[in-house]
């Protein structure tokens, strides 16, 4: 049988009424959501660290090593690539895989490499792909084969099941096609540092239920399949608008949006699973989860929040509450002496700043914002700087504040970036001027007086339009001086701040990074005075929802 359609590796990780959308010869002209320049950017990044690791992988393989044009028309590069592969070539860069009507496929891989039997994919992305560890199976760049593969010493596998998929899709071509190397199907990957190349057993069970790689993607490419097949026929659609996370960043989002809020659809209140569970309840819409007993026993809980608290959102949903107390008395720890901490990040590069606030009883030091920031482009080993420079103030204020006979606290909102680019940075950085050990980060990041403010939000409130800083600080009063502040928009700030497309805006970015920071940990302190304050009487309670 052959497909009506043909789909790439990217349906396997889309949301499946995205795959709708994209197959309905109606949708044409349906009015979508500008490109988003930070998607852009990273893209574009992606494409550059692509280009930089094939010059370095052909340098090492001279006259062995063959590139498929990327400009050429597809039907070309394909035929191209056929002919490659025909003749035994080493390695293929950039190739078009034959297209398979019969599997409904089309696309390509980064880089075929030969083997005895024929040819296994690799893929290049601009991610981390291992963390500091034992047993990843890896082999040198010089060596892009299963062939010299070894148990790393220094590296461990960092999940990115993405990866894998993709790496399912172009073996499942080239098994179609017949240029696939024969026995266990391997995908090799090589991530940001592009020093190694990562090797993913695809016939391995890493998947729930003992899956692996290739029956995992098979069983989603099918499901795919089928829903981009029935768009394009004009069928009953298989996937209905539902709310999930990747709908911030999706192009159709206009779409559904409007379609969501028609249908007051229950995903506006509830996410993923938990609304996909509830409408087999017969509960579709907000109003008829708001109509529930919270007190109702189902048979599986939902995954997300408990019942009870997905029916009082419902109603404040309905009533336009942003927030509700979900206790009578709220309390957030405080101190005599305080630290807002916000940390500025370039993807997975480097952590290039840490804007710190301190507020409270005077201990002889200057209150108010100080940035510990390096402008050099990351990775830079200026960084241990900046860090190092940080961690010895946020100590000296700690230790200062005790030897006055204060309570000292340091706080943060949602505490998994910080605890992730301190740990990394005392692993990189370690023995550099003030910078921790990792042990000393740990026992930081266990005390009491780390706060994350999110954890006191999520713990006492309940939320109907999400948790997030942006969202619950103007709440409490608090507005950020920039419109576009934004954590995405700031990667684009950075890149101009530090000079890296080659035409520096450095003044004007910098200062609206240091900006953004500094009205970030004001944001923190301005919610956590809010809910020490007597305002707290005065919003709603859950219970009486």
């Amino acid at each position: 049988m052959t497909s009506s359609v043909l789909l790439d590796a990217g349906v396997v990780t889309r949301c499946r009424r995205r795959v709708h959308l994209e197959n309905d010869p109606a949708m044409a002209d349906a009015p979508k959501a500008p490109p988003d320049p930070t998607g852009e950017q990273r893209r574009a990044d992606a494409m550059a660290h692509r280009r930089a690791v094939a010059d370095r992988m052909a340098t090492m393989a001279g006259s062995a090593w063959t590139e498929i044009p990327l400009d050429a028309k597809t039907a070309d590069r394909e035929r191209a690539t056929v002919a490659a592969l025909s003749a035994g070539a080493p390695f293929v860069w950039a190739p078009q895989l034959p297209r398979d009507p019969a599997g409904g496929r089309r696309g390509g891989i980064d880089l075929l490499v030969r083997v005895s039997t024929g040819y296994v994919p690799v893929l290049v992305v601009r991610h981390k792909v291992t963390d500091p560890g034992t047993g990843a199976r890896t082999s040198p760049l010089s060596e892009p084969t299963p062939m010299g593969i070894r148990s790393d010493p220094l590296r461990k596998v960092r999940p990115q099941p993405r990866d894998q998929l993709r790496l399912a899709h172009a073996q499942r071509m080239l098994q179609s096609s017949g240029f696939a190397a024969s026995g266990r199907s391997y995908g090799g990957v090589v991530g940001m540092d592009a020093d190694v190349v990562l090797w993913h057993d695809l016939d391995a069970p890493t998947w729930p239920g003992a899956r692996t790689a290739l029956s995992e993607y098979d069983m989603r490419f099918a499901d795919r399949l089928a829903v981009a097949n029935a768009a394009a026929s004009g069928a009953e659609p298989l996937a209905r608008p539902s709310r999930i996370v990747e709908c911030r960043s999706c192009p159709w989002w206009p779409v559904c949006d409007v379609a969501l809020n028609e249908a007051r659809d229950v995903s506006l209140v509830v996410r993923g699973e938990d609304a996909f569970a509830l409408r087999k309840l017969g509960v579709s819409t907000v109003d008829e989860l708001a109509a529930m007993d919270p007190a109702t026993k189902l048979a599986t809980p939902l995954v997300g929040m408990p019942l009870s608290d997905a029916v009082v959102l419902a109603r404040a949903w309905l009533r336009d509450l942003t927030v509700v107390r979900r206790v009578r008395k709220v309390r957030v720890p405080r101190a005599d002496v305080e630290v807002d901490i916000d940390m500025e990040s370039f993807g997975d590069a480097g952590a290039y700043m840490w804007g710190c606030l301190l507020t409270g009883k005077d201990i002889g030091e200057r209150q108010g914002y100080r940035p510990f920031v390096s402008w050099e482009p990351l990775p830079d080993d200026d960084e241990a700087r900046s860090f190092g420079e940080f961690w010895t103030w946020l100590m000296r204020i700690r230790d200062k504040a005790l030897a006055h006979g204060l309570t000292f606290r340091a706080y943060c909102y949602n505490e998994l970036a910080e605890n992730r680019w301190l740990l990394s940075s005392a692993e990189r950085f370690a023995g550099k001027p003030g910078v921790p050990t990792v042990a000393q980060v740990n026992a930081f990041i266990r005390d009491p007086a780390w706060v994350d403010v999110f954890g006191v939000v999520r713990d006492q409130f309940l939320c109907a339009h999400g948790k997030g800083l942006k969202i619950i600080a103007p709440v409490a009063g608090f507005h950020w001086r920039d419109p576009e502040a934004g954590g995405e928009n700031s990667m684009r700030w950075y890149r101009d701040a530090v000079g890296m497309d080659g035409a520096p805006a450095e003044v004007s970015q910098r200062q609206r990074l240091l900006e953004y920071n500094e009205d970030d940990v004001r944001a923190t302190l301005a919610l956590r005075e809010w809910m020490s304050s007597p305002a707290m009487d005065e919003l709603p309670f859950a219970g009486d929802l």
